[in-house]
């Protein structure tokens, strides 16, 4: 490559050393791209993007300390107009992780374009070239997933049946709280309580208060 060519600076995030060792090379192929940074963790990504502001990411989803999506959600926490601001480089996912969820939510978050490890070598190479151009790209077989994914109507909300007040009960059972501590907390009388629950537990056809305490946990923000 010549000395005024431009080359594809590129940051490699996977937590398994080999794929990174076999991406490298690969990549270290092409004329016009240049491997500048390799990350086993998201928190390392986030270090290594920092110190050696890459064209383009490609972003494992799985690893360890910060996955794939938590590493879109700091890249795009950052103000552009702060001088501290993080460099965004554009976003490949490279991954396995293959079910429709992860594809939305790593597309909304803010990736330029998801590759399976399945992908070919060739295909890889050119999904790097097209995101350092600006361009977005999915396979045909992942547009239509995720087209269809978007158009599905989101699942019923499982809270749905509580009134604002019953969620907060609801919220302090999770966290141990008995009905005469719920009382002093919400200000209210403890045989409102013990209505409340009532009502929680005919709602959501739950048998006590331990499975209610589950439910919560599973299903309320912050329990």
């Amino acid at each position: 490559m010549s000395a005024d060519a431009v080359s594809i600076r590129v940051v490699i995030a996977d937590d398994h050393r080999v794929v990174r060792a076999g991406l490298s090379y690969l990549l270290g192929e092409e004329p016009d791209i240049e491997v500048v940074g390799e990350a086993g963790t998201g928190e390392q990504a986030l270090r290594v993007i920092a110190a050696t502001r890459p064209d383009v990411l490609l972003l494992d989803l799985y690893m360890p300390e910060l996955d794939g999506h938590g590493v879109l959600a700091a890249l795009a926490a950052e103000s552009p107009e702060a001088p501290e601001a993080r460099h965004r480089p554009a976003v490949v996912m490279l991954t396995s992780a293959a079910d429709d969820e992860d594809l939305v939510k790593a597309m909304r978050g803010g990736a330029m374009s998801y590759l399976l490890k399945t992908a070919a070598p060739d295909e890889v190479v050119a999904v790097i070239r097209a995101a350092a151009a600006g361009t977005a790209s999915l396979s045909p077989d992942l547009l239509t997933r995720f087209t269809r994914a978007l158009h599905r109507p989101p699942p019923p909300d499982p809270l749905r049946p509580l009134s604002a007040r019953e969620r907060e009960v609801l919220a302090l059972i999770a966290q141990g709280h008995g009905n005469r501590q719920i009382a002093r907390e919400l200000a209210i009388g403890e045989q409102t309580v013990k209505t409340h629950v009532r009502s929680i537990l005919a709602k959501l056809g739950l048998q006590d208060r331990v499975h209610a305490a589950i439910f919560a946990l599973r299903h309320l923000p912050r329990c």
